[in-house]
């Protein structure tokens, strides 16, 4: 059986373990979730009970609820099949191009300590494609998703963006766009050297404490940055497809979901982890070795602060536009509305292991619900902390 995040965390109490010698604090945030990844599937969460219709069947299911932690890797599948079942029905079957904006990795360690500047990038990166956009006249659909992690969970922010490659005119009429790498990037590379100068300049900016050293005042620091400024920043620019559908599973897998495929981990014996990665610059997978706490660390420093949001949509997607303009598209493109429901999780699990977990296992009937259990509450779930990374009895 493949071994989950949860098994990695409570065994030989390697979480717990992590707590008490940590020697920097740890965010409420992670606490937060790793205790819901813990507490995920058991009683203390509350269940269903399904029992068969045949009335001569005796067999009775109980289904514990799940913890809805995207740090969770059996829930984030859930939710991201969900998320993108919503948008394949939404997003207009028109030409997409999908753009990756990164950054030179001398700037990564001024977001790791300033993370609300996270909340900002993602619309800089929509800024530089709504700005082409409108020196044509043409408003674009754009969604774009943060990530913060690499292969091997090193910390590595940039912006994954879709946009789509045809916009509507002042006439409301459909006309085509193009996008120039080396445009995107000088605006781009712009735009995050302006945001840190400002951040700095108003002491809204920490630096770590070796850059602080280099940098005392605001011209030091204007001249750290303007070397970054100098270098050129890598943009990658999908070829453009016909659908969106690829790029919305590619993005799906990662930001419903823990950075870390659960497939991925392939050894654990109490002290080291082994997980592999593709290697972009040899293009193979090679095996990441590192002890447990390092593996805690670098797995959950990726999990973003609460409410945080790590898809954004702009432009014709926008919610303050979506209802007028996306109709408008659909017209063009003669796409009809639809609005399926979200699959249930036995839909789900029907089409990953083939069978219905709702089909009773003696008679082959349907089993349906007779009674729901309410689980503790969160703020109780939360002082369990302890005993749920112990593995002991909740009370």
């Amino acid at each position: 059986m493949q071994a989950t995040l949860k098994h990695f965390f409570q065994r030989d109490q390697a979480w717990w373990n992590y707590v008490a010698t940590c020697k920097v604090p740890i965010r409420p945030v992670v606490i937060e979730n790793v205790t819901k990844l813990l507490s995920c599937g058991l009683n203390v969460r509350g269940c269903a009970t399904y029992a068969c219709s045949n009335p001569n069947c005796t067999h009775m299911k109980v289904v514990c609820f799940t913890c809805k932690s995207r740090f969770c890797s059996s829930c984030g599948k859930k939710a991201t099949a969900q998320w993108i079942h919503r948008q394949h029905d939404i997003l207009p079957h028109v030409p997409w191009q999908h753009i990756t904006f990164t950054m030179p990795k001398s700037l990564w360690r001024l977001f790791k300590g300033n993370r609300h500047l996270l909340n900002t990038i993602s619309a800089l990166a929509a800024q530089v494609i709504q700005a082409i956009a409108k020196k044509r006249g043409l408003i674009v659909g754009i969604f774009t998703a943060l990530h913060t992690f690499g292969r091997d969970l090193k910390w590595n922010v940039h912006i994954h963006l879709s946009t789509m490659r045809v916009g509507l005119d002042a006439n409301h009429n459909l006309q085509s766009i193009y996008f120039k790498k080396n445009h995107i990037m000088k605006m781009w590379r712009y735009r995050i050297i302006d945001l840190l100068r400002k951040a700095y300049k108003n002491n809204k900016l920490t630096l770590p404490e070796s850059l602080a050293a280099l940098c005392p005042n605001f011209r030091d620091c204007n001249q750290w940055l303007n070397r970054r400024y100098q270098q050129r920043w890598i943009i990658h620019c999908a070829k453009p497809s016909f659908n969106h559908h690829h790029n919305v599973a590619y993005l799906g897998r990662y930001i419903k979901r823990p950075p870390l495929a659960q497939s991925r981990l392939k050894h654990y014996d109490g002290r080291n982890v082994v997980f592999n990665y593709l290697d972009h610059r040899t293009k193979t997978k090679r095996d990441f070795h590192c002890s447990i706490s390092s593996f805690i660390e670098r797995l959950t420093q990726h999990i973003p602060e609460k409410y945080f949001r790590m898809i954004r949509y702009y432009g014709i997607l926008s919610n303050r536009m979506r209802g007028q303009l996306l109709p408008i598209v659909y017209q063009h493109i003669q796409q009809p509305k639809n609005d399926r429901p979200a699959p249930r999780w036995y839909h789900l699990m029907k089409r990953t292991f083939g069978h219905s977990p709702l089909q009773c296992i003696l008679c082959g009937a349907t089993m349906v619900l007779s009674d729901i259990r309410i689980g503790k509450p969160h703020i109780e779930i939360m002082m369990q902390h302890k005993a749920l990374a112990l593995m002991k009895t909740v009370k």
